[in-house]
């Protein structure tokens, strides 16, 4: 019986988002944790309906009660450092994004996360190595490749971000042209 309301009450949700009625599926998932209190599904879902709807301070707080409840998943961790990059908190995002990493070394978006904090902390040995590993996992997204052409560029490594240009014009070529315009690095187009 258990089981069934629970999955009622994500259904109806589920339901009601994809129809754009956020409030009331906002009230579904309040209703939820009440009767399921530490659902993790629960938790997550207003965490990013309260993010989405411009509440950071109370997305913030249900994603600290959602890794309390699930301490152990590296896609909590990850949500947690989006959030906290988002406030600016870069020391505890890199935390959280570590924590991802370290729990889920698969997840391309946690190394892609921890490249970008360690960035902005000018930390680019650190930011080099998490971009390489978010480009291994991830190889045909532009951002890491992106970021981690500027990450040479900053390093005054123009022929490694020379080498990724040119690996950018194999399948993003609007991407490899940006990074082009942004740095004065001229490439010749890959054949």
């Amino acid at each position: 019986m258990r089981s069934l309301r629970h999955r009622g009450y994500r259904w109806r949700a589920m339901a009601l988002l994809v129809f754009g009625r956020r409030e009331r599926a906002f009230s579904v998932l309040e209703a939820m944790l009440s009767e399921f209190p530490g659902d993790p599904y629960a938790l997550a879902s207003i965490a990013h309906l309260q993010a989405q709807s411009g509440d950071p301070a109370g997305a913030m707080r249900t994603m600290e009660q959602l890794l309390r409840a699930e301490p152990q998943n590296g896609a909590h961790w990850f949500n947690h450092g989006f959030l906290l990059e988002e406030a600016g908190e870069y020391e505890r995002a890199e935390a959280a994004f570590r924590r991802a990493t370290e729990l889920s070394p698969q997840l391309d978006r946690a190394w892609y996360g921890l490249g970008l904090v360690l960035i902005r902390q000018q930390r680019l040995d650190e930011a080099l190595a998490a971009l390489k590993r978010n480009t291994q996992l991830q190889p045909m997204s532009p951002y890491g490749w992106y970021q981690l052409a500027r990450v040479h560029v900053d390093r005054h490594e123009p022929e490694e971000a020379r080498k990724i240009i040119r690996h950018l014009q194999r399948f993003e070529p609007k991407v490899a042209a940006q990074l082009q315009r942004e740095t004065g690095l001229t490439v010749e187009p890959a054949h």
